[in-house]
């Protein structure tokens, strides 16, 4: 694919077109500063691929952007709700956002960002990386890892109707898979690393999975791991030694993390204690390299429940601020 040059400088290169970097957006135009918005795949891409049935942890309000009121039907929003809010703050303040393109590398020559993409080559005098954390999943590597049965995301249930499905994991995602599964008809059994269900599951969901597991309408196996994974059943290793089960399909909702190469080869510094978190000013939101920021959940590296929507939105003023003063 040819790379078009273009030639105007903008002040600010947005990275990831999700909440927080549609905030970020918000502030730049409030500023009177030429931006764009640069997003490798749709609006909102990592919400736009969550669970179809999804409800958000956050009520409405600490999910609003710029004081612009979020309206939910309920206490706590669903997913279409949240991309109806996040697409009409985009189209109604005329947000501009370039859909399906990648930022490939961000490049720094004479105190200015060469960002180029799938598409175009930008120069910009500063950048914001928003990208969240979504895009790579932690990989168990074990055998079979890679048959067609195996999936890193959950989607729907109904998928799932009347299958034996294995759900590793004991987060909100995986917990949600399997009630989700198992009320459609499908027979569940979760694996799971730990002794029991992970303590930040959502307040109002943990008694439900937990009484699921206790009647043994959804069957779970803890303190274990996947070993193996065959094409018609999968082998799982604990304390109590080897056992397979037959199956169809597996889930590995065991988490995700953020681009940690895109980081470093623009020179970012990240911790070497195994968390990953990217070196920024907390009172400006700069990464030790000058002019290129950071905002949202990949300022907690490996800790990707730390950021989230309702705490990362004052990023955005906090950068834009920055920029405008210096």
């Amino acid at each position: 694919m040819s790379i078009n040059k273009q030639e105007e400088i903008f002040d600010i290169i947005i990275v990831g077109g999700g909440p927080i970097g549609i905030a970020c957006a918000l502030e730049a135009k409030k500023k009177g500063l030429k931006y764009v918005i640069l997003e490798k795949g749709t609006l909102v891409n990592s919400l736009y691929n969550y669970p179809s049935n999804m409800t958000f942890f956050s009520t409405s309000e600490k999910l609003e952007l710029d004081e612009i009121p979020f309206i939910s039907t309920n206490p706590k929003p669903h997913k279409q709700e949240a991309l109806e809010y996040y697409r009409r703050i985009v189209t109604s303040n005329h947000l501009k956002i370039n859909l399906f393109e990648k930022a490939e590398r961000v490049e720094t020559e004479s105190g200015q960002h060469i960002i180029t993409t799938s598409k175009a080559t930008y120069t910009s005098k500063n950048v914001i990386i928003a990208t969240g954390f979504y895009d790579i999943p932690n990989y168990l590597n074990v055998p079979g890892e890679d048959l067609p049965k195996v999936a890193h995301y959950y989607r729907d249930p109904h998928f799932y109707a009347t299958q034996k499905t294995i759900v590793v994991g004991a987060s909100n995602s995986a917990v949600d898979a399997a009630l989700e599964i198992y009320r459609k008809g499908g027979d569940v059994t979760m694996v799971v690393r730990g002794p029991a269900i992970g303590e930040r599951v959502k307040y109002w969901v943990k008694p439900d999975i937990d009484n699921r597991i206790d009647e043994g309408s959804i069957q779970a196996v803890f303190n274990a791991e996947i070993k193996e994974i065959k094409e018609r059943e999968v082998v799982i290793t604990s304390k109590e030694g080897d056992q397979t089960i037959e199956n169809d399909w597996v889930l590995l909702l065991t988490g995700y993390r953020p681009n940690f190469e895109f980081l470093r080869r623009m020179g970012i510094e990240l911790s070497d204690d195994g968390r990953k978190i990217p070196h920024y000013n907390s009172e400006t939101m700069e990464s030790n390299v000058k002019g290129i920021y950071l905002a949202g959940v990949i300022c907690g590296g490996m800790e990707t429940h730390k950021w989230f929507i309702e705490n990362s939105r004052v990023h955005a003023k906090m950068i834009v601020e920055d920029i405008v003063k210096s």
